[in-house]
């Protein structure tokens, strides 16, 4: 399976060590890991962090000829703040990433591959550059599905851009406080978390709907069809990139045309392992999966 992600790389910066990552970057070394081909669509500084910037990227398995460097930005930092093993952020911008581009030789390169999918965002759609090159990628790969995930960070959306991006979606991934903040967007009450896949998949035109619970595990609904997975019992080290996981493993498990439990289940095992493990890209093997812990009730 090819795909096309395109977003931010940057480094999460944490008290006492900093890890590669941004979201687009996470879910591409995952899927990456996955046996997937990832075209990667993003920038960097012309700053002495791009060079260790692109070394891990090739390190990690992808491709760097889409990735730009830019000379007005910096490459991509973030702090993260931990509690609990929950992080918060303070992103720092403009970065490199907002000004990510591709020529139309590369286009056209790219689109000759025939992806199938197209990953992005949210909060990287807010750089007018980014919207106008992501909607230019869509429009040439027509036979591409869309996987948008959410990932709502403050003050990095717009009511108008969420709503604008629904409607190019054709794999929605989303968590369940994200669902009431969509709903409260689209000025409808709260709804249980079946009723809103349906209604909403019905008005938007989605194929698939997968919604995160956390230490819950999730909730997919695709075409009529609605599961709930439990998630699994894990002790956390930091839950940064283990959503980016399970979004590579759901996007795995859907073109593998798994059951929905089955693919529901290899997502929550994922996002569980990489939860259990430092950084947004820990070290990790297939043959982990079937050994992650209990499920959690």
């Amino acid at each position: 399976m090819s795909i096309i992600s395109i977003g931010a790389v940057l480094w999460d910066i944490f008290d006492n060590a900093r890890h590669i990552g941004g979201a687009p970057f996470n879910f591409s070394a995952h899927a990456t890991r996955l046996g997937h081909r990832v075209w990667f669509v993003s920038a960097v500084g012309r700053d002495e962090l791009a060079k260790v910037t692109l070394r891990h990227i090739r390190e990690l398995g992808l491709d760097t000829r889409y990735i730009r460097t830019v000379g007005d930005a910096p490459t991509g930092t973030v702090r993260v703040f931990l509690q609990d093993g929950q992080p918060s952020f303070t992103i720092n911008r403009p970065a490199a990433y907002d000004f990510l581009a591709l020529s139309d030789q590369e286009l056209e390169t790219l689109s000759a591959a025939k992806p199938r999918w197209i990953y992005f965002g949210t909060l990287e759609q807010t750089s007018r550059q980014v919207r106008g090159q992501t909607r230019r990628i869509i429009a040439a790969n027509p036979q591409a599905q869309t996987l948008y995930d959410i990932n709502l960070r403050k003050d990095c959306y717009t009511p108008a851009l969420v709503k604008e991006l629904l409607g190019e979606t054709s794999v929605l991934k989303i968590n369940d406080e994200e669902v009431r903040a969509v709903l409260e967007m689209l000025g409808e009450k709260p709804l249980p978390l079946a009723d809103f896949c349906a209604v909403f998949a019905r008005r938007f035109g989605w194929r698939v709907v997968c919604v995160t619970r956390g230490a819950d595990g999730c909730a997919l609904w695709s075409e009529g069809r609605y599961v709930e997975s439990p998630g699994f019992r894990v002790k956390v080290a930091d839950t940064v990139g283990s959503g980016d996981a399970f979004a590579a493993a759901l996007l795995h498990g859907l073109e593998q045309g798994w059951p929905l439990e089955k693919t529901a289940d290899f997502a929550n095992r994922l996002g569980a392992l990489v939860a259990s493990r430092s950084g947004a890209i820990p070290p990790w093997t297939m043959d982990e999966l079937p050994r992650i812990g209990s499920n959690a009730t």
